[in-house]
């Protein structure tokens, strides 16, 4: 896991079961993303603390 991992980031784990159901692996349509976990992450902060 990164070192600037904190309490409310998904874990490896999670991230696992995710993947399969993410889009912007290599091979997918579209772009290519370069940090799923990151954006997810920033998705749950977002719900998590009404920010706009």
């Amino acid at each position: 896991m990164l070192a600037e991992y904190h309490r409310h980031d998904i874990t490896d784990e999670v991230r696992v079961l995710l993947e399969p159901h993410l889009i912007g692996a290599k091979g997918t349509w579209g772009g290519n993303a370069k940090d799923t976990r990151q954006f997810i992450n920033a998705v749950f902060w977002i719900l998590r603390t009404g920010a706009p």
